[in-house]
């Protein structure tokens, strides 16, 4: 029984993939406007009918392809506490994931774009970047309470600048590949906000750990 049932859940799983990854085709293709069950049913080879079992309705399969899209952009953060070498993995993850943007990567930034004018996205994505912001507003929060992070850091702007600039460089990687040198970028908008947040007496300490006390802004260490 045991065997039968753990069976019938991966097929459920393996059908929930196959359907969210033809939803974000189609949405990467198409826009938001073309998704409808019975299109996605048909770009992943099941019915209409197994679409609705799964989802219900388009605004369900909509709010499961946003969390579906997010989940694991950024892997190796889940064991750890919030501070300032959480945010800093976060933003240097997030940057370096743009290298290689799958189709569930490419559908979040488009939707999040398209969030701004369909009303049926608005609030799934006004809800997923409160998440996002909350997550950084404890990372700095604490920050400043271990020491990491200067005293005078403001939570909610820096959680605010911070997913602005992600999905900013997100959007310029999806939209003008060329343009973003990944390669580059994660590393210096990873030590833009390590020197904006630390606190002066461990950003030295760092520095002369590193040997970089001397080393202009953006120089190379090669």
């Amino acid at each position: 029984m045991t065997t039968a049932r753990r069976t019938q859940q991966q097929r459920r799983d393996q059908a929930e993939t196959a359907l969210l990854n033809a939803a974000a085709e189609l949405a990467v293709e198409h826009g938001v406007r073309s998704l409808t069950l019975a299109r996605v049913g048909e770009r992943a080879g099941y019915s209409r009918g197994i679409v609705t079992h799964h989802f219900g309705s388009k605004q369900a399969l909509l709010e499961r392809l946003a969390r579906a899209t997010q989940t694991g952009f950024v892997p190796g953060l889940a064991g750890l506490p919030p501070g300032l070498d959480r945010l800093l993995r976060l933003v240097d993850g997030y940057v370096s994931a743009l290298a290689e943007l799958g189709v569930l990567n490419r559908a979040f930034l488009l939707l999040w774009a398209e969030a701004a004018t369909a009303s049926e996205l608005a609030p799934i994505f006004r809800e997923r970047d409160d998440a996002f912001r909350a997550d950084l507003r404890d990372d700095v929060r604490a920050g400043i309470a271990d020491g990491t992070i200067r005293p005078d850091a403001s939570p909610g702007e820096v959680a605010v600048e911070i997913v602005g600039q992600l999905r900013g460089i997100g959007l310029q990687r999806l939209l003008d590949p060329p343009a973003v040198n990944v390669e580059r970028l994660h590393h210096t908008v990873t030590e833009h906000w390590r020197r904006a947040l630390a606190r002066p007496d461990t950003r030295a300490l760092r520095q002369a750990n590193d040997g970089t006390g001397s080393r202009p802004h953006g120089a190379s260490s090669n």
